[in-house]
């Protein structure tokens, strides 16, 4: 169907195909911005010099959902719809290729490294202390 405006656009669906329409514009969306999630959207593209070639990785992820609907019924009326999605993406590392020999490097979060150990450490200190006063307070 083409509109006052010249653009081409499906045709509005049939009373029973209000399902199919979203499932059909879900698709449609997925197609689009999954061409367009990539590693070099989150990272950017590949780079040499020096004869070292760095390249990204990263971990790209989209979602989408949808709904339809329709009241049935000789007094009631209804319609329906709903939409939504999202995209993410989180660099993981990059490969590093030099001297005919390719290492992966990963980029690691800072709470892996630091805030996870000293929780740890706080927590075997703290736990035992806590053990014992409670058990002085049953006995007593």
């Amino acid at each position: 169907m083409t509109t006052a405006d010249g653009t081409d656009r499906p045709a509005p669906p049939p009373d029973g195909d209000a399902a199919h329409a979203s499932l059909a514009l879900l698709e449609r969306l997925a197609d689009k911005l999954g061409a367009r999630a990539s590693v070099t959207a989150v990272y950017g593209e590949s780079v040499t010099r020096d004869g070292v070639t760095v390249i990204p990785v990263a971990e790209v992820a989209f979602g989408f959902g949808g709904g339809a609907g329709r009241e049935r019924g000789s007094a009631k009326t209804g319609e329906g719809g709903g939409g939504g999605g999202g995209v993410r993406g989180r660099p993981c590392g990059f490969i590093e290729i030099k001297d005919g020999s390719a290492t992966y490097k990963p980029i690691r979060a800072p709470w892996g490294d630091v805030v996870m150990p000293l929780a740890a450490l706080l927590a075997g200190t703290a736990v035992p202390r806590i053990a014992r006063r409670l058990a002085v307070r049953r006995a007593r």
